[in-house]
C-alpha cells in the first residue's frame, strides 16, 4: 500500500512538559523523544497515565472514585466516557480525556465528529477516537483520513486516534499512523481494550513510534497491567499510557 503524503505538521504537544527531562528519563534517546532500556520514576510514568473507566456498567459514583484516585496516584488525566461529561469533581490539574465512536469505530464521520463537538464543549480536553478499521483492511486509507480529519476539526483540544493495532498487519499500522498524522490527530494509540484480538504490544508500540518519529504521541492502551509492562511500553516508544489499573501499577514500581 503506498504511503500517505503528510499534509498537516502538528503543533500541539506530544509529550509531557519539559519532554525528556520532565519525563524523569536520562541516557541516549530513540526516536519518539524517549530513551529506551532504562527504569522510569514512578512518578515519570504516573504523568504519562490517563486513569480510564469505560466500563458499559460505570456509574457516576464510581467515575468519582476514579477522579479522586487520579489526584492521589499524581496521573496525568482521567478518561471516561462521554455520557459522565461534564465532570463536577474537584479536578485540580487533571485533564479530563473520552472516547468518540467507541468501541467500534463504525459510525459515519459526521456522527463522530457530532460526538466530538459536543465532547469538547462539556469540558474534554482530548478526544479519543476509533477509526473505522474496516475502510482500512478494503485500501480506503483515504475514508480514514477523511474521518480523522472531520472530528479533527470539531475537536477543540487534542486527538487521539484509536487504530486497534493487535487487528492489524504491520503494513496496516504504518498506514493507519500516517493517515491520522496527515489528517492532523496530535496522538496514535493502540486500542479501544474491546476489541477480541487484544490490547497493546511492544511490537505495534514499536512500529507506531517508528513511523511518527516524535511528530505525533504514542498511546498504548489495553492489557497493560503491571509495571514491568508499563516499562516496556515506554521503552518501546509510548509517550502515553491507557490505564485500568493505574494503582496497582504504581504499587509495583520499584522501591
Amino acid at each position: 500500500m503506498p504511503a500517505l503524503q503528510r499534509k498537516h505538521t502538528t503543533t500541539r504537544q506530544a509529550f509531557p512538559p519539559g519532554g525528556v527531562a520532565d519525563a524523569g528519563l536520562s541516557g541516549g534517546s530513540a526516536a519518539t523523544g524517549y530513551p529506551r532500556r532504562m527504569e522510569i520514576s514512578r512518578d515519570a510514568l504516573a504523568r504519562m497515565i490517563d486513569h480510564t473507566l469505560l466500563r458499559t456498567d460505570a456509574t457516576p459514583a464510581q467515575v468519582s472514585a476514579l477522579v479522586a484516585e487520579a489526584r492521589e496516584l499524581g496521573v496525568f488525566s482521567v478518561c471516561v466516557s462521554p455520557s459522565m461529561l461534564p465532570l463536577t469533581d474537584d479536578l485540580a490539574s487533571l485533564k479530563v480525556a473520552t472516547v468518540c465512536g467507541f468501541p467500534s469505530g463504525n459510525h459515519t464521520p459526521v456522527t463522530k465528529a457530532a460526538e466530538a463537538a459536543e465532547s469538547s464543549r462539556l469540558g474534554a480536553d482530548e478526544i479519543d477516537m476509533v477509526i473505522n478499521i474496516g475502510y482500512l483492511k478494503a485500501g480506503e486509507a483515504h475514508r480514514v483520513v477523511e474521518e480523522i480529519a472531520a472530528v479533527r476539526e470539531a475537536t477543540t483540544g487534542l486527538l487521539k486516534v484509536i487504530i486497534e493495532s493487535a487487528a492489524l498487519t504491520d503494513e496496516e499500522i504504518v498506514t493507519a499512523c500516517q493517515a491520522a498524522e496527515e489528517a492532523g490527530a496530535d496522538f496514535v494509540k493502540t486500542s479501544t481494550g474491546f476489541h477480541p484480538a487484544g490490547g497493546a504490544s511492544t511490537h505495534a508500540v514499536a512500529l507506531m513510534a517508528a513511523t511518527v518519529n516524535g511528530r505525533l504521541g504514542v498511546k498504548a492502551s489495553g492489557g497493560i497491567r503491571d509495571w514491568n509492562t508499563a516499562q516496556e511500553m515506554v521503552a518501546a516508544g509510548a509517550t502515553r499510557l491507557g490505564l485500568s489499573a493505574s494503582r496497582a501499577i504504581l504499587e509495583g514500581a520499584p522501591a
